[in-house]
């Protein structure tokens, strides 16, 4: 039986288990409602949404930076090796737990016991977490959008101060931040079909087409030839725990693993579509665009300021190297603009992702309409965006403690979140799946159309029982450290 939801999305009935069912909806406390699923509408839909949640600003100023620091070439064999591994273990779990379940992370882990629903709550937080300081962020990109059409480039490139005061004035900043959250949730209230699928049929090779643009002009910069080589070249010395820790780090962090997303777009997930021929593309998108991105960025500052100033990473990148690295071209403005759209777009994608992960868990907690929810989920974000947005100016005493550290109200949400909360995330879905509950319904996923064969099982169940766990202990224990300043990654 076809429905039609208040989001526009046709929406399918299943008589059993999977997307679209009606299982009777477990809302957590104790109420029973009917939950409709929206369902992608082909494997490149899903593939398109969940690669879109990966690549955002962690591919764009995260990855080039770690790559830089970490010995080039070497980080990056690391890196796709445990993306081959680690990555692929915990996003089919994830993926699977979503489809088998047909709910968000809350329902999805007390689908197979009420002792199992703290994971699904410390996971349903994340996105709530993040997503208020994204949005700030997402205000910035806009802002410097803005300022590079207008033909500003020349002020923005002056080598910190127009950021500095940009981000540390009263009032522009909210705006600039409250339209990013307009912008992000207006798409996931047109729903997933109408809003999310159409959204990245167009975003996601438009963000291809300009990163391949600005990557092979800034390829003409003299002296980014040697960046290059930089970049690339591995040496066997770098080769080292370090390199591995980093290259860890990154990899959880850039596939959107342990932040309700691809529970809920696997709760989206057609079953007749191949699970794991789905997460491979994933992975390879992410992985094609994070390189890329090196290829954009690392050669261009490093022909500006050499090796330290291509291992700087996050909003001095961003925000301060790379326009003085554009005004030095004949296309300031033209270099300028398509690359602050290319990351609006990234910034775009994943803030949509993770909204809409906030959304699915409101509409199955508490049995609301897609639209009502979307509108409780943008009131949220927004009010609680007004804190990292004013932690520059207005807000700039307030500090939260972390051990001998003081961080900064963005600074902590990020820490908290990252840091704390993801890991610790993943260790208990590792815990879950693999020691408690157990993987069979994994292979039951990964084989349900009948014709695929789960011919990684015996990686997966080694990752998921015994590498995965002490990886996320390392990295859940490192990242602490490294917050509080006893360690440097």
């Amino acid at each position: 039986m076809k429905t039609e939801n208040s989001s526009g999305d046709n929406q399918v009935e299943a008589s059993s288990t999977g997307p679209g069912r009606d299982d009777g909806g477990d809302s957590g406390d104790g109420k029973r409602h009917r939950i409709q699923r929206a369902v992608f509408s082909n494997k490149l839909a899903f593939v398109l949404a969940a690669s879109a949640s990966a690549i955002g600003l962690g591919n764009l100023w995260r990855f080039p930076a770690l790559a830089a620091k970490y010995g080039g070439g070497a980080f990056i064999v690391v890196y796709i090796i445990l993306v081959a591994t680690f990555g692929f273990t915990l996003m089919v779990a994830q993926i699977a737990l979503g489809r088998k379940t047909g709910l968000s992370a809350i329902g999805a882990y007390r689908h197979f016991g009420k002792r199992y629903a703290f994971i699904g709550v410390l996971e349903s937080l994340v996105p709530f977490i993040i997503l208020p300081y994204y949005c700030v962020i997402g205000g910035w990109i806009l802002k410097y959008c803005s300022v590079f059409m207008a033909g500003q480039q020349q002020a923005a490139s002056d080598g910190g101060g127009f950021f500095t005061g940009f981000i540390s004035a009263p009032h522009e900043p909210l705006v600039w931040t409250t339209a990013f959250v307009v912008l992000s949730l207006a798409i996931v209230f047109i729903g997933v079909k109408n809003g999310i699928e159409r959204l990245n049929r167009v975003f996601m090779p438009l963000l291809l087409v300009l990163t391949l643009f600005v990557g092979l002009y800034s390829l003409t910069i003299p002296g980014a030839l040697d960046g290059l080589a930089f970049y690339l070249i591995p040496h066997l010395e770098d080769f080292n725990i370090a390199t591995v820790v980093a290259a860890m780090g990154q990899m959880f962090f850039s596939l959107s693993l342990a932040m309700g997303i691809m529970v809920t777009y696997g709760s989206y997930m057609r079953r007749e579509d191949d699970l794991t021929h789905s997460v491979g593309h994933i992975e390879v998108f992410d992985t094609v665009i994070a390189l890329l991105a090196g290829f954009m960025i690392i050669p261009a500052v490093f022909a500006l300021s050499g090796a330290a100033g291509a291992e700087q990473a996050g909003p001095g990148l961003m925000f301060v190297t790379l326009p003085q690295v554009f005004v030095t071209t004949p296309i300031a403005q033209v270099l300028g603009i398509a690359f602050f759209v290319l990351v609006l777009f990234a910034a775009l994608t994943s803030a949509i992702s993770l909204s809409e992960a906030a959304v699915s868990v409101v509409i199955d907690r508490f049995g609301l309409a897609r639209r009502k929810a979307v509108v409780v989920v943008a009131l949220v974000v927004a009010a609680l965006a007004v804190l990292p947005t004013l932690g520059f100016s207005t807000l700039s005493w307030l500090a939260v403690p972390v051990g001998p550290v003081n961080m900064g109200i963005l600074d902590f949400m990020d820490f908290l979140s990252n840091s704390v909360l993801m890991p610790l995330v993943a260790l208990f879905i590792c815990l879950m799946v693999g020691w408690w509950v157990g993987v069979g319904f994994v292979k039951e996923e990964v084989e349900l159309d009948g014709k695929s064969r789960f011919r990684r099982e015996g990686l997966f169940r080694v990752m998921i029982r015994y590498v995965a766990p002490v990886f996320l202990v390392v990295i859940l224990v490192s990242s602490i450290l490294n917050a509080l300043g006893l360690i440097s990654l």
